[in-house]
């Protein structure tokens, strides 16, 4: 589950991260009372409308711009509420922005000792720990300084039993250079940071730029938070800043029914039960000269409803030219899955695209018969091979 930037800031200041100060407005009018507000709290003369939608490079995009007075703020505002906002991130169709933030400006008009540093915490699975990596070169592409400055990127491991130690969060703050009061405020910065992506069970936090002010203050000037899906029942309060408008309607759907749905670009829908499976199918698509057009795990009891719903989740992609049902029947019989087939196809009605249903594992042969006697326009096949074949003749 992905959060706007408003949203990450306020978990963060809440476990005592010092963020930049903002209020989000879905028109302009309340762009310019939030702007009015904020100076009020904050002091702060300028302001910062920053586009809500979740994807980086928003700034590129003209997503992020500077008002000098009020009059820009509504001006911003009202041409950048409604826009279809692309980024590198979006995709060529972008996304529509609904809100915007009314951020404070933390760049002090006249004072040029600032310093932008990048900052992120993630899980590094193959170590089975948690790292912070960080660099002195925030504001830019994190990608970018990997492949053209790796030596400024820097990794700190945090074993999770032990958790973020005193001496690792001076580290972090040595290797970027701060000292004094500077110093002192990224160690507590640091340790803030970690504790909330801990306490909010959090995949990813990424803050680009971490702002040293002239003033020797350290600030989240940005917010990107992913949670753990599969922790979010833990945290009904992160749940309901869920923004559904950010999200594939078809995954949505999925989810209703407990289907792990992605969608691609390809012309060959997937269902399968089991996630390596599902990048086996794929393979077997490209091998055959398709392209897979989702990622569609039905799980381990796929039955005739999560069936259907597959089916008719598939079928919303205009692209889909076949549908490629691949079960290995371990957990759930083959047969019960053939039949959940043919009372899919009957209760959808007319499937204008070709079926191909591949059947392995415990009674795969009863639910090809199945299958090949349902009168219906599908294909069956036993092996990857007869599959691929299948799906080769019909893209």
């Amino acid at each position: 589950m992905n959060l706007h930037e408003y949203q990450a800031k306020e978990i963060l200041k809440s476990y005592g991260v010092r963020i930049q100060e903002g209020k989000v407005a879905a028109t302009p009018e309340e762009a310019v009372e939030s702007a009015v507000e904020l100076q009020k709290e904050t002091g702060t003369g300028w302001w910062v409308v920053k586009a809500q939608i979740h994807a980086g490079g928003r700034g590129k995009g003209g997503g992020v711009k500077l008002a000098k007075n009020l009059d820009e703020v509504k001006d911003l505002s009202s041409k950048m509420i409604g826009m279809q906002l692309v980024t590198h991130q979006t995709g060529e169709e972008g996304k529509k922005v609904s809100k915007v933030l009314i951020a404070q400006d933390v760049y002090y008009p006249g004072e040029s000792q600032v310093e932008e540093f990048y900052m992120s915490i993630l899980l590094n699975r193959a170590t089975g720990r948690y790292t912070v990596m960080y660099s002195t070169e925030g504001g830019m592409d994190i990608e970018s300084v990997a492949e053209k400055t790796p030596h400024l990127i820097f990794k700190e491991e945090i074993d999770p039993k032990v958790g973020l130690m005193p001496f690792q969060t001076r580290k972090i703050a040595f290797n970027l250079g701060l000292s004094g009061d500077a110093f002192k405020e990224m160690t507590k910065f640091v340790a803030a940071l970690y504790k909330a992506f801990e306490a909010i069970d959090a995949s990813l936090f990424e803050i680009n730029p971490v702002l040293k002010t002239s003033d020797n203050k350290i600030l989240a000037v940005d917010a990107k938070v992913n949670l753990d899906d599969n922790a979010l029942y833990r945290h009904p309060e992160i749940v309901a800043l869920r923004d559904l408008a950010e999200e594939d309607p078809a995954e949505i759907e999925a989810g209703k029914y407990n289907l792990n749905f992605i969608k691609l670009n390809g012309n060959v829908g997937c269902m399968v039960n089991g996630a390596g499976l599902a990048m086996a199918t794929m393979d077997i698509i490209k091998q055959s000269g398709g392209n897979p057009a989702n990622f569609l795990d039905v799980g381990g009891s796929a039955n005739a409803t999560t069936v259907e719903a597959g089916f008719r989740i598939i079928l919303k992609d205009p692209n889909v030219k076949a549908i490629l049902l691949n079960i290995f029947g371990g957990i759930v019989r083959c047969d019960r899955v053939a039949q959940g087939v043919v009372d899919a196809y009957k209760s959808i009605g007319n499937i204008s695209v070709p079926v191909i249903v591949r059947l392995q594992g415990t009674n795969a042969e009863e639910g090809a018969l199945l299958i090949n006697e349902s009168g219906l326009k599908v294909k069956s096949a036993i092996t990857l091979l007869e599959a691929a074949d299948l799906v080769k003749s019909v893209v």
